[in-house]
């Protein structure tokens, strides 16, 4: 058993939080995966919230992620679809359509000369990186 029963530790560090998974030992030898968030606090410090998986239950809790990830999946590529403008739509040279509004970057158009950024809810900003989850074969 390793130094407070830890057999094995990565981090995670994104811009605004960090995340650890932490393989472990409990005293009766149970094997157990802890998966900690810690976000800066505004105040000073950081919120740290925790959740423990035990080794025997790890099957099911994946049977539920893997489904999570293709409903949020498929939500993705549908949204990425419907924020396509049309083809039949006739376009400037300058690529924005017809009211002068560029949607692909959100702006243009309107009453402010320039228009005003809108985030786009379809991806996350770009200083952020992603987090890929490789799936398991079953043996």
């Amino acid at each position: 058993m390793g130094l407070r029963g830890e057999l094995f530790s990565t981090r995670v560090m994104l811009p605004n939080r960090t995340y650890f998974f932490n393989v472990k030992e409990n005293r009766m030898g149970d094997l157990y995966l802890n998966i900690v968030e810690s976000k800066n606090r505004d105040t000073g410090g950081f919120d740290r919230q925790s959740v423990i998986l035990f080794a025997d239950d790890l099957q099911e809790f994946l049977k539920g992620f893997d489904e999570s990830l293709r409903i949020m999946e498929k939500e993705m590529r549908e949204r990425r679809r419907s924020a396509k403008p049309a083809k039949s739509e006739p376009r400037d040279d300058a690529g924005s359509d017809k009211g002068g509004r560029n949607e692909r970057h959100g702006r243009g158009g309107g009453g402010k000369k320039g228009g005003e950024e809108k985030p786009r809810k379809d991806r996350p900003p770009k200083n952020s990186r992603r987090v890929v989850v490789k799936k398991r074969n079953k043996e």
